[in-house]
């Protein structure tokens, strides 16, 4: 019988004596390594019989799992390792077919030891490069399992953490084997990020505890590793997948995410959703940033009709993204980010004061919260702002007129609202884009005002002003304020006062350059108007004084020359002649504020011009004030209780400034002392353009200034002035003053065109048809001269009525005479 037995296993084939010698009758001694090398060697010299090995290895391990004997599992599993770690040929893909039959069955085993045992060999085959493709090769079912075993729900803690953990390894491994071969099934197909990508946040989400880091190389310390958390490894994880995604695979890795987000109602705490995200912009290349904002921009989209707490953590991972995210990453759809935000934006205001989702199915079970609302809008303009400073100069101005063009200036452009919402509507998204516009707007700088205020954007941002709500002209003040501060002087005039001596303040200040004078050139009277106006509002409380002192302020520091220094000293004057002689129209406290602020200004721009007498002359008025009236400086105004008398008389002497005194003194320094004894008057036409009304005014108001010009007041002609050197001086200097009685004129113009009855106008049409037929008679009867006498002779006596002439195009000439 034995000897039988020694002759059947001398007939067995080599590869499987070779393989049976691997295995000791102990399977507690291991494998045995001398036979292990000597199958290995085999395997090398006779490549062609590892298909065999494969198959022999796993019949073993299948028998020795159905009988329970993991040790020689073990040690098969072993051997399997070193064959693949050692045998790089081209018949290692039948090898391979075997190994992964046997890493599925010990998958499928329900022993955490056997499925632990099988993912580690699968992860050492993934880090194998393999010389050749495989083409018939599936990892449908790896995949499916590890994303099980990543949802373990094992009774024993330890031993369910180390299956999730083995999950997460695997699923790592998947994608290592599969993502750079382009001749495999497709990982970042949707059927299979919808089984990883969620397997991997569940995990991550399992660790919320420990806080997001920031890209960093693999651990490669394999006692790191162990002592690594299933939320550790899974974020490195998820971010090596995410480091392998290509411009057109991001998309199917990012839907996953927002998907899971949705269903377990994570977009509320806002914590999870911004770390996932974090780990997301961190972790994808840089030229992929804005694909994942456009994705975002979708999901808020879609979510439009959700609730104010869903839509708000959206935008805050939107937030968060934009920070992230590198400059000008936003993408070549720069005005498609700002458009939704904003449409959002409108609804949000929309759903506030109708209380409703439109067309929605189940509105009655859904309750519109507002302070809901309110943290989204605040949101919303947040990430507004932070787009916006991802952005470069000449975008953030694009951005700025895009904006602008969607506020719903008055009798402009109004933007249409639910019927319900009405006016109040249109009020809160006037204030909620100017909001959004000063996020925008803020640590804005930029060397050409004219390119950052040009008149498409100033004239309706100024048209503002004219406005009675105080919330909306401090919103414009503040974002005036914004632009002009090119060198951070805004602080150092937040609050007013008078300053003995500004070198206390630092202030940086830089030669006005030519496009800066231009730029006042052009806008300047546009501002003094607008800073005139703005006193003038009864509404206006503290924060609108001091917005309006510091824009004084950056005017004189940021864009100022001569000219322009004199033009605002002149507006100082007009505004206290304002608070004296406005005694019915203003309140006490408005008046004692303009005083205040005309005095602080004054004492700033004195030193500013550094001339001695200026500044003498104004703090003597400042120290008479003290004494007699403390209630006309800043001192006094601004603060929590102001101290104002009930009853104010008109004052007179010495506590004003007076415009002949400083006129005297600015004269002996050079200044233009015509100008300064002009007082200012404010330009009374540009609320009729700015508000643009579409009214038959506007229609004919070009009409209007021609006509005004041949008007029948003006007809008869003044004397020829004699003109001398003197008179051109004045012509010159006067320039200003003619230019505001002609705006003036014109102003009177079409007011009496708008209001006046149809009667008068039509009466005064006719006199002008009338008056233009005589003339044009007159121009006829001057050309149509009476053809002359071919003998020279006069035709009727002296004093006789001559008959009417031929005309010329009626006289019949000669052929001879014809050319």
């Amino acid at each position: 019988m034995y000897g039988v037995c020694g002759c059947c296993g001398a007939l067995r084939p080599r590869y499987k004596r070779l393989v049976d010698n691997i295995f000791p009758e102990d399977p507690e001694d291991g494998l045995v390594k001398a036979n292990m090398e000597k199958l290995t060697f085999y395997a090398l010299s006779a490549p062609e019989k590892l298909d065999r090995i494969g198959a022999y290895l796993s019949e073993r391990l299948s028998r020795d799992v159905a009988r329970h004997r993991y040790g020689y599992v073990c040690i098969a599993m072993e051997a399997l390792d070193q064959l693949l770690m050692a045998c790089h040929c081209q018949s290692i893909n039948l090898f391979v077919e075997s190994f992964l039959k046997m890493v599925r069955k010990l998958l499928e085993a329900d022993k955490p030891n056997l499925q632990i045992l099988g993912t580690n060999s699968f992860v050492k085959f993934a880090n194998i490069e393999e010389d050749t493709p495989s083409y018939h090769r599936s990892y449908d079912f790896f995949v499916s399992r590890f994303s099980e075993m990543c949802h373990s729900t094992y009774e024993d803690p330890d031993i369910r953490t180390k299956i999730r953990m083995a999950g997460i390894r695997g699923l790592q491994g998947v994608v290592r084997k599969t993502v750079n071969d382009e001749l495999q099934a497709n990982i970042w197909d949707p059927q299979h990020m919808d089984k990883i990508v969620p397997s991997l946040l569940f995990n991550l989400q399992q660790g919320e505890g420990t806080e997001s880091r920031s890209p960093s190389p693999l651990q490669t310390a394999e006692k790191e590793r162990e002592r690594e958390s299933p939320a550790e490894l899974t974020e490195r994880c998820f971010r090596e997948l995410l480091g392998r995604a290509a411009y057109g695979n991001i998309k199917n890795a990012i839907t996953p995410v927002l998907t899971h987000l949705d269903n377990h109602s994570l977009w509320e705490g806002k914590t999870f959703a911004v770390r996932c995200f974090k780990i997301i912009m961190y972790s994808i290349q840089s030229q992929h940033s804005h694909l994942v904002i456009q994705q975002l921009l979708g999901h808020l989209d879609a979510n439009s009709k959700n609730s104010a707490m869903v839509r708000a953590g959206i935008v805050e991972v939107l937030l968060e993204a934009a920070a992230i995210a590198a400059s000008g990453s936003v993408g070549p759809t720069v005005l498609e980010v700002f458009n939704t935000l904003l449409r959002h934006l409108r609804l949000s205001v929309d759903y506030e004061l109708t209380g409703s989702y439109e067309s929605c199915s189940n509105v009655g079970a859904r309750i519109i919260k507002e302070h809901e609302e309110r943290k989204l809008q605040e949101a919303v303009i947040r990430t507004i702002g932070s787009f916006a400073n991802t952005l470069p100069t000449y975008q953030r101005s694009e951005v700025m007129l895009f904006i602008m063009g969607k506020i719903p200036v008055p009798g402009m452009h109004p933007v249409p609202l639910s019927t319900k919402s009405g006016l109040q509507g249109s009020r809160m998204i006037q204030v909620m884009l100017l909001k959004s516009l000063l996020q925008v707007t803020t640590g804005f700088q930029t060397t050409n005002m004219l390119t950052a205020l040009p008149t498409s954007f100033l004239d309706p941002l100024l048209a503002f002003t004219l406005l009675e709500d105080a919330e909306i002209r401090l919103l414009v003040l503040e974002i005036l304020l914004s632009l002009i501060d090119r060198h951070d002087n805004w602080p150092k005039f937040s609050s007013i006062s008078i300053f003995s001596d500004i070198s206390v303040l630092k202030l940086r200040v830089d030669k006005c350059s030519r496009q800066d004078n231009l730029f006042m050139k052009k806008h300047s009277q546009q501002l003094y108007r607008h800073i005139f106006l703005a006193c003038k509002e009864d509404s206006s409380t503290q924060p609108h004084f001091e917005a309006l002192y510091a824009l004084l302020a950056l005017i004189s520091v940021e864009l100022a020359n001569e000219e322009v220094v004199v033009d605002l000293i002149r507006l100082a004057l007009a505004l206290q002649d304002l608070a004296l002689a406005n005694e019915e129209t203003l309140p006490a406290y408005n008046r004692c504020a303009v005083l205040a602020l005309s005095a602080a200004y004054l004492n700033l721009i004195s030193q500013l011009t550094t001339v001695p007498a200026f500044c003498q002359h104004v703090q003597e008025v400042i120290e008479m004030r003290q004494k007699e009236v403390p209630f006309f400086l800043p001192e006094d105004v601004f603060v929590e209780n102001p101290r104002i008398p009930k009853i104010l008389e008109k004052p007179e002497g010495d506590v004003l400034f007076l415009q002949s005194k400083i006129t005297g003194v600015l004269g002996g320094s050079g200044y233009n002392t015509d100008r300064l004894a002009t007082p200012y008057i404010p330009q009374l036409t540009d609320e009729d353009r700015l508000s643009k009304r579409k009214s038959v005014g506007e229609t004919i108001s070009l009409q209007v200034e021609v006509e005004s010009r041949n008007s029948p007041e003006k007809e008869e002609r003044t004397p020829a002035e004699e003109i001398t050197f003197e008179t051109l001086k004045n012509a010159i200097v006067d320039s200003v003053g003619m230019e505001e009685q002609e705006r003036e004129r014109r102003r009177q113009v079409v007011e009496k065109f708008q209001k006046a009855p149809f009667e008068e106008i039509a009466a005064h049409c006719g006199a002008r048809a009338t008056l233009l037929q005589s003339k044009l008679n007159q121009i006829f009867e001057i050309t149509i001269r009476p053809p002359p006498s071919p003998s020279g002779t006069i035709g009727p006596g002296y004093g006789q009525t001559q008959s009417r002439s031929v005309p010329v195009y009626e006289m019949k000439f000669p052929d001879l005479c014809v050319y």
